[in-house]
């Protein structure tokens, strides 16, 4: 019955993360959901900016508290090890919800695009950062990053084993694809507002500070080829030249998803 209930929550928290994610879609660029981040009623600017700053710490405190290795060495003597991965994803998309409902727009207008063919080309490219994203989360595994794999392999009564140290087309160029599509998601939009300029700054500002603390966490755990590979690779802007074909991480704990 553990098993059995391990996979339910697993694909329950899945399903969760995923319809959290096609939201995220929408609440950034304004279409197709009830509330997005320009839309409902505003007020004071200095309110706004309070909540909209504490809903991006707290996704950024959660995501950062709950992927280190200390607090899942103490997290797996509460959670079982099969679903821990699972009930972090879980946790990030509560997170996220909470954002979306607790958001509050600061609509004032930074810049417009005018015109049909900038207007889609920044949209274009907004899109296309989620389709590196999700790119990058299959090419290092997407079903173990978000649990599935964890709990499928706990339901069948086999052991649990990191997937070996390679590198995916992506990370030959640069150690951070997933971030790269968030920071264009995050970016990328055909209206800038003052409230999505204050969200991508405070979500960029958050990536910045937690790459040092995944790459620490990844060169303890994963030693020198990993560090030889981070030596080589650019973070965010691939170098021109050829491909490097050592390896590159595994699975990272930062992906907003969630990602």
């Amino acid at each position: 019955m553990a098993r059995i209930l391990a996979l339910i929550y697993g694909a329950a928290s899945y399903a969760i993360f995923f319809g959290t994610f096609l939201y995220l879609i929408g609440f950034l660029g304004n279409f197709g959901v009830p509330k997005s981040i320009d839309s409902g009623e505003t007020g004071s600017l200095a309110l706004a900016l309070l909540v909209d700053g504490a809903l991006i710490a707290l996704f950024g405190l959660q995501h950062s508290v709950m992927a280190r290795p200390g607090f899942k060495a103490w997290w797996t003597r509460v959670v079982p090890k099969p679903i821990e991965r699972s009930t972090y994803v879980l946790a990030s998309s509560l997170v996220l919800i909470a954002l979306y409902w607790a958001w509050q727009p600061i609509p004032e207008a930074v810049h417009r695009f005018e015109g049909a063919t900038a207007r889609g080309v920044m949209t274009g490219l907004y899109l296309a950062g989620y389709g590196v994203v999700l790119l990058s989360t299959f090419q290092i595994d997407h079903f173990d990053l978000f649990g599935l794999r964890q709990v499928a392999l706990y339901f069948r009564r086999r052991a649990y084993a990191e997937k070996r140290f390679a590198i995916p087309l992506l990370y030959r160029f640069v150690r951070h694809p997933i971030y790269v599509g968030w920071i264009a998601a995050f970016w990328f939009t055909p209206d800038l507002t003052v409230g999505r300029v204050f969200f991508a700054a405070g979500m960029t500002a958050y990536i910045l500070a937690a790459i040092p603390l995944e790459e620490r966490d990844l060169a303890a755990t994963l030693g020198g080829p990993y560090l030889r590979w981070r030596a080589r690779t650019p973070r965010f802007l691939p170098r021109l030249g050829r491909a490097k074909d050592e390896a590159s991480p595994a699975i990272g704990d930062h992906t907003p998803q969630a990602g």
